[in-house]
């Protein structure tokens, strides 16, 4: 969800254009849980463009739909989308980590909003928040950077990794598929894949080291 990548269209299609300036704001849904159709306003910032519906529907297919317990980092939050499904779905801690104040602002009004005492919202660097979680303390990274911020791939990846439990989840998006040499280079493996238009979502595990 992140901040700084291309703006979504109505239908949050992947590679959708930019909207033009003035443009009023359209809404996502949150698509599971306990705040099911929830809609979450997506602002006219640059770059900003949420994870698809079918991305999103598929990732907590994968991971079940009752996350009851778990403790989730979403290291770049942008609207919020994905870390809201964690807690929607049970999830016991999610901390939303973004760059950008104004949508800082609308993740504290949506977390008032929805009485979401679960959800933690920090303004900040999601590499630097990933570095600092305790070693092997997470069990799901949702981890969706910039897709033309080639280097902070390579620092979250690692960092991610580090902070994984052991049966815990990461979550990549991506503009490309990673090849299992890179990933397992920063101590990860494919779980599994989707390539919906432009995304390329990942679920990856944590390689023993």
């Amino acid at each position: 969800m992140r901040a700084d990548r291309a703006t979504a269209s109505s239908a949050a299609r992947p590679g959708a254009r930019p909207l033009a300036a003035g443009s009023r704001p359209h809404e996502i849904r949150l698509i599971g849980g306990q705040w099911k159709r929830t809609r979450i306003a997506v602002p006219d910032r640059p770059g900003l463009r949420p994870t698809p519906d079918r991305v999103r529907e598929t990732l907590f297919n994968w991971l079940g739909q009752d996350l009851s317990g778990w403790r989730c980092l979403d290291a770049f939050a942008g609207t919020g989308a994905l870390g809201f499904e964690a807690a929607s779905r049970g999830a016991r801690e999610v901390l939303l980590v973004e760059s950008d104040a104004a949508l800082v602002e609308r993740l504290l009004a949506l977390k008032a909003r929805l009485g979401a005492d679960a959800v933690q919202i920090r303004r900040g660097d999601g590499v630097a928040a990933l570095r600092a979680a305790a070693p092997r303390s997470l069990d799901l990274i949702l981890l969706d950077p910039p897709f033309d911020a080639a280097a902070l791939y390579a620092q979250a990846l690692p960092a991610a990794a580090a902070a994984l439990s052991g049966g815990g989840f990461l979550y990549l998006e991506a503009p490309r598929a990673w090849a299992a040499d890179a990933l397992a280079a920063a101590g990860l493996a494919l779980h599994r894949h989707l390539k919906a238009g432009a995304v390329h979502a990942h679920l990856l595990v944590a390689v023993p080291a």
